[in-house]
Parts: C-alpha cells; sequence; structure tokens
C-alpha cells in the first residue's frame, strides 16, 4: 500500500522511498551482517562505464599502433589520422597514460632550472667540463675529469679512481689553481658526479646541458677525443702513470699547439693578447 504525503513529510523523504521502505530493510540487515555494528556507507552512484567512453576497438587501435612504432603520443595520433581514424590527440594521451605506455620524469629526479647560456666572450665565461671514463676488458676502472674554457682554448685534466661529487668538484678546485683566470660559469653534462651536491661544493655558477643534445658540450667533447688520441692511447691505464703525463700534454696543448677554433693562435698566446689588452 503506497504511503501518503503526509506520512513521506513526517520521515522527510519521497514517498517512492517509503513505498519500497520493506525491501531496503532486508538489503540493509544483509549488509550490517557483513560489515558489523558500523554506519552502512553510501555506495556511489558513478557508473561502471562512462556513457562518454571510446570503444574498445578504437582503444586497441591506438594501443597496437604505440606498440608497433614505440614513439611519442603525438606520432601516434599522426599515424592513426593518417590510417582514417579520427580521434583527438587528448584522447590518445589519456588512453597511453591508463595503459602505462608514457615514460614519465620520475618523482625521485631533482629539477634542474634551465639556466641561459653564457656568451664565451672573455676566459673563464664559460668552462665546459666532462668525465672519460677508462675501461680495462670491458669494465671502467679509473676516470679523466676534463676541462675547456671555450673563449682560450685553455684546458686542464686529471685521472681518478672514483667519479663522484667529492671529486669532481675536487677536480675544479684544483682546475681553478692552475688557470690563469678565473672560473665564471661550469657546464656540464647530467650524469651523477655533476649533481646538485657538486653545485653546492663548488660555488660557482653551474648550468647543465641539454638531454640528448650533444652539441652543447661540443668543445670539451672534441678536447677529450684529442686528449685519446694524441696522450692517453699511449698510456697503460694505470693512475700514477696517467696523471704523470698529463701535465706534459697539457702544456704542449696550451703552449704549442695551433689550434683552429682561434685561427690557428695558442691558447697561451691568445692568454697573453688578453692580459696585455687589459693592462693596457
Amino acid at each position: 500500500m503506497p504511503y501518503s504525503l503526509p506520512t513521506s513529510m513526517a520521515y522527510g523523504v519521497p514517498p517512492g522511498t517509503l513505498d519500497s521502505l520493506p525491501e531496503l530493510i532486508v538489503a540493509w540487515r544483509k549488509q550490517a551482517k557483513i560489515i558489523g555494528l558500523h554506519p552502512i556507507p553510501t555506495k556511489t552512484s558513478r557508473p561502471k562505464v562512462s556513457p562518454n567512453a571510446i570503444d574498445r576497438t578504437l582503444v586497441n587501435k591506438i594501443i597496437d599502433t604505440r606498440l608497433a612504432i614505440n614513439r611519442s603520443s603525438e606520432v601516434v595520433h599522426k599515424v592513426l589520422a593518417e590510417r582514417g581514424t579520427q580521434v583527438s590527440l587528448s584522447t590518445v594521451k589519456r588512453t597511453l597514460d591508463r595503459g602505462g605506455y608514457l615514460k614519465k620524469r620520475s618523482p625521485w629526479k631533482r629539477y634542474h632550472p634551465p639556466s641561459p647560456r653564457p656568451c664565451a666572450d672573455a676566459p673563464g665565461a664559460l668552462i665546459q667540463a666532462d668525465t672519460v671514463h677508462l675501461a680495462v676488458h670491458g669494465k671502467t676502472i679509473l676516470y679523466v675529469f676534463t676541462c675547456i674554457d671555450v673563449y682560450s682554448r685553455w684546458a686542464y685534466a686529471r685521472c681518478y679512481s672514483k667519479a663522484n661529487t667529492r671529486t669532481a668538484s675536487l677536480f675544479i678546485k684544483q682546475a681553478q689553481v692552475a688557470a690563469p683566470f678565473f672560473f665564471h660559469c661550469i657546464q656540464t653534462d647530467n650524469f651523477s658526479e655533476f649533481s646538485t651536491h657538486f653545485t653546492e661544493r663548488i660555488q660557482i655558477r653551474h648550468r647543465h646541458t641539454r638531454v640528448r643534445q650533444s652539441n652543447d658540450n661540443a668543445h670539451i667533447e672534441r678536447f677529450n677525443r684529442t686528449l685519446r688520441e694524441e696522450c692517453m692511447d699511449a698510456l697503460p691505464v694505470h693512475l700514477t702513470t696517467i696523471n704523470r703525463a698529463l701535465p706534459k700534454y697539457l702544456k704542449h696543448y696550451v703552449e704549442t699547439r695551433h689550434h683552429f677554433g682561434i685561427d690557428l693562435m695558442k691558447p697561451a698566446q691568445l692568454l697573453e693578447g688578453v692580459h696585455k689588452l687589459l693592462i693596457g
């Protein structure tokens, strides 16, 4: 028998709810046996399948295209459009994200704020630094830290048994003592020895190269190759032997070797000219 309007008003619920009250009480008792003496939680009214969800065939097509070409969401969207499949880029990204097919930045990776590259218009304005790994039978056992002044091509190198922030910062301090000018900016790659702890240790402006942009450190990469070909390839992989040979080669590199990048001048000759210009 339907409940009257005054009865529903007395209970503060719509009349339709009171009509189905016996069935609700039975359902509540079943739930009470499961959850115990606790308030019965309200179930969500959200549908199990969204009425706006895309067709499963389209989802499979997006995922299959991603697995086939192994490219980014933008490329997957372009390939699907070329094959006549009309789907938005946001849908492609959302579908791949739900399936775990997108590479996301690690939450544990430290953020390095971008820093504009300084103009190398004076000695020490921009110093590029890097690490050369020396291996025996495929196993790295020694590390040669290198740096070069982009303006004058003055260079410095030293070998260590470990590659970490401590040895990297020690190398920069030793290079600063050996250099006839002050370092204003150090540019390195994103390896672990040049992390934020390295920046805090050296107390000099430090910037990282862009990811997958090897040309950002082109000068130091070329110096590393020259150092290998003209010096280290003829030496055994031995810490003391390499550190004894490096000063002699660096003296030749700075004082007697001509460089195309500075109009066939020598780094020492260029630095001497800059010094005379400053004091003159």
